[in-house]
């Protein structure tokens, strides 16, 4: 049996997408004869249905999504795929032949980011590139915070062009820990 934890209009954190949404239906799924639903799922309006282990709730994401503690968590990784449509010999001008980047960001190695193929035959390169760039985001957010900080701390002993660079830096954390408002967020204002 399978109560909702979530309600309708609730924001809450899509670990496998990485993103924050408002739940726009509860799902229940009944069984006949059965006084309580089998399984509920949401609907947040990401194009497929998620179960309660994929959303987490505002308060449990605060100190884990932006503080030092979860930042010093995050273990993502690229895993290299092998490419199902191409072998090896058919790809020999990719960094890697055979294969393609997949960055995983969950801990059970079945969330993250990958590309279609055609997309990386088209800039393998590329491809590469944007691969590392996310994995090692976590820790450049990192520093960036830590700058941030400390320019906060001595403003006024640091030269104009690091506190320039230190505001910067403050305008990239805040877009990265502050969700932009929905649609239905800004029409009820």
């Amino acid at each position: 049996m399978a109560k909702a934890l979530f309600h309708k209009n609730q924001r809450v954190y899509v670990k496998p997408v990485g993103t924050w949404a408002l739940i726009e239906r509860v799902i229940p799924h009944w069984v006949k004869d059965v006084p309580e639903p089998l399984r509920v799922t949401y609907d947040v309006g990401l194009g497929r249905e998620f179960t309660a282990a994929e959303l987490v709730t505002e308060a449990k994401t605060e100190g884990r999504l932006d503080g030092e503690a979860g930042l010093a968590a995050e273990n993502w990784r690229i895993f290299r795929m092998k490419n199902r449509w191409q072998g090896g010999e058919e790809t020999g001008t990719h960094p890697y032949p055979g294969t393609f980047p997949v960055v995983m960001t969950d801990d059970n190695d079945w969330g993250g980011w990958r590309v279609p193929g055609s997309e990386y035959d088209r800039d393998p390169a590329r491809i590469e590139h944007q691969a590392r760039l996310i994995v090692n985001s976590p820790q450049m957010l990192h520093v960036v915070r830590q700058l941030v900080q400390m320019a906060s701390e001595s403003a006024n002993e640091l030269p104009a062009e690091l506190v320039a660079v230190a505001k910067q830096g403050a305008s990239i954390v805040r877009n990265v820990y502050e969700a932009p408002p929905t649609e239905r967020q800004l029409a009820a204002e």
